[in-house]
């Protein structure tokens, strides 16, 4: 489901259906395929978000973060899986939990939605949280966000942006898809707003002073392209064009008369600010 590299080349895959994060070797030999493939570790709770650092493999389950201390020279772990947060609130629409260091040191993580449109019971829910690297101290760190799945941060600003999956049932058209920059205490809108400080219609009534207070997105997607994974260039052998922008995985559409998304685009930083997919 999702994937990670690490320094030694092995790229990491979390498949949530059998529980397991897979291992497959970096290409030594050159010809273009991985060198073999086996499971790191098994047995977890729909496992989505892969980090390393500091010799700790850190996977997101879907209702905790688990780690194990992991050679990435080696590609080998050792000793035994430790949940180091749990009680997250699992399962729903988006069950899925996205881990990534930031700058700071901090463990981020996202928590989305149970539902496509709905007041949750558990603040945790439609946030970006953060935890210390032991999984302590644990805080909501943005609110708002439906379904967060990825976010990374600018190589030159150090800005964090998070991709957000819309609502459904609005037609073919809307709300946009969103690209937000991240702030801490920021509320993004969800539920009571879509796209730029839009009330939802079934939610927004009545919430005109929370609607104008919420930051609307640094950057609108076409409705219902389910923008995933995004990850800056930070290779400084990239192209020119290329240098500093963004990848972003989109999902596509399922709740559209016409299918749209199905493809990877790049994000490009105008010199004033504005932001060119």
């Amino acid at each position: 489901r999702f994937l990670r590299f690490t320094e030694a080349g092995d790229l990491l895959v979390s498949t949530p259906r059998s529980g397991g994060v897979v291992l497959l070797e970096r290409d030594a030999n050159g010809d273009g395929r991985s060198d073999g493939m086996r499971e790191l570790v098994s047995g977890l709770n729909q496992p989505h978000g892969i980090e390393v650092r500091d010799g700790w493999l850190y996977i997101g389950e879907t209702d905790a973060i688990a780690r194990i201390r992991f050679d990435s020279a080696s590609g080998q772990t050792r000793g035994n899986l430790e949940r180091i947060v749990t009680g997250l609130p699992g399962g729903g629409n988006h069950w899925t939990k996205t881990l990534r260091f930031g700058p700071d040191g901090w463990l981020y993580m996202h928590v989305g939605s149970t539902c496509n449109v709905c007041i949750e019971e558990d603040e945790r829910r439609s946030t970006i949280m953060r935890f210390r690297p032991d999984g302590s101290d644990a805080q909501i760190y943005a609110t708002g966000l439906r379904n967060s799945v990825g976010f990374d941060w600018h190589p030159l600003s150090n800005a964090m942006y998070a991709t957000d999956n819309g609502r459904d049932l609005l037609g073919d058209d809307f709300p946009p898809c969103e690209l937000n920059e991240i702030v801490e205490g920021g509320f993004y809108g969800w539920p009571i707003a879509n796209g730029d400080r839009i009330p939802d219609p079934d939610f927004g009534a009545g919430e005109e002073d929370r609607i104008e207070a919420s930051i609307p997105p640094a950057h609108p997607f076409r409705a219902h392209n389910a923008p995933l994974g995004i990850t800056f260039i930070r290779d400084e052998r990239a192209p020119d064009a290329y240098r500093h922008a963004a990848l972003v995985a989109l999902h596509g559409s399922w709740n559209r008369s016409k299918k749209d998304g199905y493809k990877v685009v790049s994000l490009h930083w105008e010199p004033d600010g504005s932001i060119r997919e």
